[in-house]
C-alpha cells in the first residue's frame, strides 16, 4: 500500500509529505479522498504550512466504534466545518457554523485537509453525494457550493430579482442556484464578452459595471461574489439595489470594508457576510444541486506537486474556468 500524504505548505511552495494514519475516535470515520475542490481560502493557509484543503470527495474507508450515520463504502463530501458542540444556542438552533466551539478549516487541527490521502471527518460532518453526481462536480459544491446557497436560502424570498457580482468560483454557481430557485438573475461583470456564459448559467439580465444605468430595475438582493470590493457609491444607490435589500459579501474583499454611510443609512441596506453553511443547508444544497442538474464548472488536474503548481497558477492568475479539481 502507498505511504498516505497531505499537501502543505514549505517555504512558500506546496509539497506532498508522507503523513500518518490517525487513531479514529468512537465518532469519527476516515473518508479516502478520490477528489478535492482548490478554493482561494487554501491560497491563504499555504505560508503557515498547514494541511490544505476543504472540498472533498471521497470513500468511507473506515468507521469509529459509535459511528451510525455512515458505512464504509459510503461516498461522501465535506471539509470546512469539521465539528461543533452540538449543544449551544446555534448547534440546537441548526445554525452550528456559528458555534463558538466549532472546528472550521485553517483555525484548529492543522493536519486534517482533503489534499490527503485521507480525511478524518466527524460522522455527521460529512455529507452524502447523489447517486447522479460526479465526484469531481461534488467536490466544489463542499464549499463554494454551500456558501451561495446558504446566502439565498437565509435572504430569497419568491419574486425577489436577485444581482450576483461577479462570474467567477462563486459567482457562476450562484447565479445557477438563483435561477433554479425561480429568481429573476441579474449579473454585473466587468467582462463583456461573458455574456452569453451568464445566460446559459441562467442569468436573465447582464449589466457591464460602469453601464449600470441600462439596469431594467433595481435587484432586491445583491451577493458580492468578487475577489475586490464593488464601487459602492453605485451599489449603494436605490436605482441599482432596492431600499431595504441584503447586500451580502461572500468574497474576501481586501482587510477592511469601507462604504458611504449616508446612502447605506437612507436606503436601509443590510450589509452582511455568509461563512459557507450549517450541517442541515449544506444537506440540502448537494439535494437541490442534483435535482436541478447545477454543475460547477471544473478543471481537472493530477493531485500531486506539479498537479497542485499548475491549478494554483491558474488560480492566482484569473485562469481557472470555474473551479480547479485535483484527483489522485
Amino acid at each position: 500500500m502507498a505511504e498516505p500524504f497531505c499537501m502543505r505548505g514549505v517555504d512558500g511552495k506546496v509539497k506532498r509529505l508522507a503523513t500518518k494514519l490517525p487513531e479514529l475516535k468512537p465518532k469519527e470515520v476516515l473518508v479516502k479522498i478520490t477528489h478535492s475542490g482548490l478554493c482561494g481560502t487554501d491560497v491563504f493557509y499555504i505560508p503557515h504550512g498547514a494541511a490544505l484543503g476543504h472540498e472533498g470527495v471521497g470513500i468511507v474507508e473506515k468507521v469509529g466504534d459509535a459511528v451510525t450515520a455512515q458505512k464504509v463504502g459510503d461516498r461522501v463530501g465535506g471539509g470546512y466545518l469539521r465539528s461543533s458542540c452540538g449543544t449551544c444556542k446555534y448547534c440546537l438552533t441548526g445554525n452550528d457554523i456559528k458555534c463558538y466551539n466549532r472546528d472550521i478549516y485553517g483555525h484548529s487541527n492543522f493536519s486534517n485537509g482533503t489534499f490527503s490521502t485521507y480525511y478524518t471527518a466527524t460522522e455527521s460532518y460529512v455529507y452524502p453525494i447523489p447517486e447522479s453526481m460526479p465526484s469531481e462536480i461534488a467536490a466544489p459544491l463542499q464549499c463554494a457550493g454551500a456558501t451561495v446557497y446558504s446566502a439565498l436560502k437565509t435572504h430569497y424570498q419568491s419574486g425577489m430579482r436577485v444581482g450576483v457580482l461577479g462570474i467567477g468560483g462563486l459567482g457562476h454557481l450562484a447565479i445557477q442556484f438563483a435561477s433554479k430557485m425561480g429568481a429573476s438573475t441579474v449579473v454585473f461583470s466587468t467582462s463583456p464578452d461573458k455574456e452569453a456564459e451568464a445566460r446559459r448559467f441562467g442569468a436573465s439580465e447582464f449589466v457591464v459595471l460602469g453601464q449600470e444605468d441600462k439596469l431594467s430595475a433595481p435587484v432586491d438582493l445583491l451577493l458580492i461574489t468578487a475577489h475586490k470590493a464593488p464601487d459602492w457609491k453605485t451599489f449603494m444607490s436605490e436605482k441599482v439595489v432596492s431600499r431595504g435589500a441584503a447586500i451580502v459579501v461572500l468574497g474576501a474583499v481586501g482587510t477592511s470594508l469601507e462604504v458611504p454611510f449616508i446612502p447605506y443609512f437612507f436606503n436601509c441596506y443590510d450589509l452582511v457576510t455568509n461563512l459557507v453553511a450549517s450541517r442541515a443547508t449544506h444537506g440540502e444544497m448537494l439535494a437541490f444541486a442534483a435535482a436541478h442538474d447545477i454543475k460547477p464548472l471544473v478543471e481537472e488536474f493530477k493531485m500531486d506537486e506539479d498537479g497542485f503548481a499548475e491549478a494554483l497558477d491558474k488560480l492566482q492568475t484569473g485562469k481557472i474556468r470555474y473551479r480547479a479539481v485535483l484527483h489522485v
